[in-house]
């Protein structure tokens, strides 16, 4: 299996003005194929793990030899990232989560516009480059995380809901060093709807009460679902 780049699912210009038309080719077209191509290059000697997803290989970092450990997890990390990130955007995004996922953001936070703040100010305080994230625990809960870099929360045992990309690729040709403006224009293209349906996936596949006890199985069924989409990676 060849990683290949997946189509954005809008055109470039979609996301204004919230997030510029420069910003989405340089970042899709450049940034995330970078990050396809490396991965790939990492994974050319090791048959096995070619037939393995990029969140399969994520959740069990420890199966990978050490040799390509670290590139799959910085790359492999950059793509399965960014496939979420196209994905959780909309041109009619924005607005309020409803339903199941409402309440749980309620439960776990208090009020959506409580997450909210929360959510913003780990984006905004997060020390260089990295990912804001809400993330669903082994106790079926609700958290907001960060990781450094490329790192995906699968690797720490999580299950990720919703990210935020918030090197400076992501927003300096429009917004330069404002990153809380940034983020302030993001929560207006929100895909809640990707984001519920992340939520109820992970209830269906597991149960209520199991939800991430295994996230190598969730890793796997998510990222086919994906996969047949979004057409982020094709067989050869």
């Amino acid at each position: 299996m060849t990683h290949k780049l997946p189509p954005l699912p809008y055109e470039y210009s979609a996301l204004e003005p919230h997030i510029d038309t420069r910003t989405m080719a340089v970042h899709h077209d450049k940034h995330h194929q970078a990050y396809v191509d490396n991965l790939n290059k990492a994974l050319s000697d090791f048959p096995d793990l070619q037939n393995k997803s990029t969140l399969e290989l994520l959740s069990d970092l420890g199966s990978v030899p050490e040799k390509i450990r670290m590139a799959v997890r910085n790359h492999g990390g950059g793509h399965a990232n960014h496939t979420m990130f196209w994905n959780s955007m909309s041109p009619k995004g924005g607005g309020v989560p409803e339903g199941d996922l409402a309440d749980s953001i309620n439960e776990a936070f208090g009020s959506f516009t409580d997450f909210q703040d929360a959510f913003s100010k780990a984006a905004t305080t997060l020390f260089g480059s990295g990912w804001a994230w809400l993330c669903i625990d082994k106790e079926s809960k609700l958290l907001i995380t960060t990781t450094p870099n490329q790192d995906n929360p699968l690797s720490q045992g999580l299950i990720p809901l919703l990210g935020l990309d918030v090197w400076e690729h992501a927003y300096y040709l429009k917004y330069e060093n404002r990153r809380a403006d940034y983020i302030d224009g993001w929560w207006n293209v929100v895909r809640w709807e990707f984001v519920a349906n992340n939520l109820t996936a992970v209830k269906i596949a597991h149960g209520a009460r199991d939800v991430a006890e295994d996230v190598k199985d969730w890793a796997q069924d998510t990222w086919s679902m994906i996969e047949s989409a979004f057409s982020s990676s094709e067989e050869d």
